[in-house]
């Protein structure tokens, strides 16, 4: 029988084990203006996972964690009145992309109809992603939608759950 030693994690002051920091930003958007930023700081974010943390971080899980960014803070901005609160979060091999607004009211997610003229941002987002969910809040609502970072071997995007 073979024993594994494993490292104690420090103690914080209230005695209790320190948890290593999520990798996760933040970003207010007040304005129109801010979705632009928004659709900017995940590249940034996601180009700091990959050069500080070493994690992988495909080219494509750029370009549709930024487009998913653009079309969930854009709703935000048109439906909700106020500021709105993006989140983005490392989580098992993807980033978990959450916007807050201020809104009640649930968006409905439109079955596609290549003769309709908009309102097929959602519908997009949760074909490109891997997991989507709404979450009412005490206050508003939460849209979080999941981005795998790399892509499989063959060089096809991973597969999605909707929740």
């Amino acid at each position: 029988m073979s024993s594994e030693r494993r490292p104690v994690p420090e103690a914080e002051d209230d005695g209790r084990p320190s948890v290593p920091a999520a990798i996760a930003v933040s970003v207010a958007v007040e304005d129109d203006t801010g979705i632009a930023e928004a659709r900017d700081a995940a590249g940034a974010f996601l180009s700091r996972v990959q050069s500080e943390h070493g994690l992988p971080v495909s080219g494509r899980a750029v370009g549709v964690a930024q487009l998913v960014v653009s079309e969930l803070v854009t709703n935000a901005r048109k439906y909700a009145p106020g500021p709105c609160l993006m989140t983005l979060e490392i989580q098992d091999g993807t980033v978990q992309i959450s916007v807050w607004d201020s809104s009640t009211v649930l968006p409905a997610i439109l079955a596609p109809d290549p003769g309709r003229i908009g309102q097929h941002g959602l519908e997009i987002v949760t074909a490109l992603c891997v997991s989507f969910a709404i979450h009412r809040e005490p206050v508003g609502k939460r849209i979080t939608a999941g981005v795998m970072l790399a892509d499989d071997p063959g060089g096809a995007a991973a597969g999605r759950q909707v929740l």
